[in-house]
């Protein structure tokens, strides 16, 4: 297989590569000429970029001819560019950007290195995002003079090649994942959340909240947790010197009428009865931070369509004023609702919604994720002890017992991960030498019973097994419950191990069914009684 060539790109050292005219020059380090004489590396082609002017155009022309030959293999392609300013970031990058656009990159036969030596600092970093963000498929390349202590000056100096493949250096991969999972964990406070969909969305949040200050769009029901990850994303952004502004929010289910056009982007004095004070509103009170909207569905026509050109632009109408003002922060917003169906209703409006929906995220509430029911559970109980100074603990079998209601088809846990939070509250706080006993778990279902609307449900297990229900695995309930239904539904034990075993049973020449059901509900303690229902002996 032919080898692949090597294009180096950079540019003219001004005044590094300008060292004289004479014989002494091969003497000294020159970083365009010594880039072409490293063992290490065969330059075929170099793209070299120079100035406009005569001076830069002559030194240019020498260099390339040195360069021929030191290296008369390598095709010198002169490169004029014009830049007013080689200081000025957005000059440099737009000609840079415009250069490597039109270069005729062909990566299945040549390698690229890109050389940072020479140029202006603002020069190497646009070299640097450039080819980071693989504008330029290539690797950078840094020369330098050979150190004084070695005894034989090398005019060609010394080579290094930076790969910005970063996952390749184990120690700075390994510090940015811990970076990742630390911030993961600060977005869920500190919950080793066990629900897939939710971790998830965080994964998404976090690479979002780092890259992106678009508005993000975060749905669930009322106590998903919609307010509290608001200004978690805040905080994290914040941390990382994203924001120097506040953290504002309003739940918009409040506002109405003028009022919620004044609280949301501000009045002048006399623009409304009563306003005898100018406000300035909560859109500029968000400038340089985070602006959350919670119940954004709930806005009104005039509200949204303010607050469209607030997003868009940037600026807005104080309430009563001629004279525009400017804020510029992030949204995000929150709503229970389906905003498809306000669109469609005509009640939302559909520009809005395209604005807020680049990045949404679904919260699902508490009963959709009863996975993380108890780790919540000791969330709850550690903020309790943080806030009120009291280490407070469930007992073995009042934690089973707890758990087993929660996770039961009657807990609808409506109010979601609030309702959990109140509740874990009021057992800790009633608990006496700072332990939730059987007693008060009792209390606490039958209270969260009466706010379901929902009487104690019959639980047939419960009523055969006692409190040994509570030692039994989900896997292990599931299936007995299921055994015991075909037993009372059965005239004998063998009718019903006929039916339990009905596949099984046509492989055995002898099958026995009744004694396989009987030793299976022997290992629950329960036995057969007349073929009408089981009783523990």
């Amino acid at each position: 297989m032919k080898a692949k060539k090597t294009v180096a790109i950079g540019f003219l050292g001004s005044t590094l590569d300008r060292v004289g005219k004479g014989a002494a020059r091969w003497g000294k380090w020159r970083p365009t000429v010594g880039l072409c004489q490293q063992a290490e590396l065969q330059v075929d082609r170099l793209e070299l970029i120079h100035g406009m002017d005569a001076r830069d155009t002559g030194l240019a022309e020498r260099i390339a001819a040195d360069v021929r030959e030191v290296s008369p293999q390598t095709e010198v392609r002169l490169q004029p560019m014009r830049l007013r300013d080689p200081w000025d970031f957005e000059e440099v990058y737009g000609a840079l950007h415009d250069f490597v656009s039109a270069y005729p990159v062909d990566t299945e036969h040549e390698d690229y290195v890109v050389h940072i030596t020479t140029g202006t600092h603002v020069a190497q970093i646009c070299w640097f995002l450039l080819t980071e963000a693989r504008y330029l498929p290539g690797r950078l390349v840094q020369t330098s003079p050979a150190r004084r202590r070695e005894e034989e000056q090398k005019p060609e100096g010394r080579m290094a090649i930076i790969d910005l493949d970063l996952s390749r250096y184990d120690r700075i991969a390994s510090r940015f994942r811990r970076e990742h999972e630390e911030s993961l964990l600060f977005l869920k406070s500190g919950i080793a959340t066990r629900n897939a969909a939710f971790n998830r969305s965080i994964e998404q949040i976090e690479r979002v909240a780092g890259r992106s200050r678009a508005p993000m769009l975060l749905i669930g029901p009322t106590g998903a947790g919609k307010s509290f990850l608001a200004r978690r994303i805040y905080e994290l952004k914040r941390a990382r010197h994203q924001f120097q502004g506040r953290f504002v929010e309003v739940n918009c289910a409040t506002l109405r009428g003028d009022g919620a056009m004044s609280a949301l982007f501000g009045h002048i004095k006399g623009a409304f009865t009563g306003a005898q004070n100018a406000r300035e509103g909560l859109l500029r009170a968000a400038d340089g931070g985070m602006l959350f909207l919670d119940e954004i569905g709930e806005l009104g026509a005039d509200e949204q369509a303010m607050l469209l050109k607030a997003i868009e632009e940037k600026r807005f109408f104080p309430l009563g004023s001629d004279r525009e003002v400017s804020s510029d922060f992030q949204l995000i917003a929150g709503t229970h609702r389906d905003l498809r169906e306000r669109v469609a209703e005509g009640l939302f409006r559909e520009d809005l919604y395209a604005r807020i929906n680049l990045w949404t995220f679904e919260l699902p509430g508490l009963a959709g994720r009863r996975e993380d029911i108890e780790p919540n559970i000791d969330f709850e109980l550690q903020r309790h002890a943080q806030e009120q100074g009291r280490l407070v603990r469930f007992n073995l079998e009042a934690r089973r017992h707890y758990l087993a209601s929660a996770h039961s088809p009657e807990a609808r846990w409506a109010g979601n991960f609030r309702e959990l939070s109140a509740s874990i509250t009021r057992m800790a706080t009633l608990a006496d030498s700072g332990r939730i006993d059987q007693a008060l778990v009792e209390e606490e279902i039958d209270r969260l019973r009466h706010a379901w609307g929902s009487a104690p449900a019959r639980e047939p297990l419960r009523d055969l097994l006692g409190d040994d229900l509570d030692n039994l695995d989900l896997f292990d309930r599931v299936q007995l419950q299921a055994v015991i239904e075909v037993c009372q539904q059965a005239r004998s034990l063998s009718e019903a191990g006929r039916r339990l075993f009905a596949v099984s049973r046509q492989a055995k020449q002898t099958p026995n069914d009744a004694d396989r059901l009987r030793k299976y509900l022997g290992r629950f303690g329960l036995v057969w009684d007349q073929g009408v229902r089981l009783e523990q002996p």
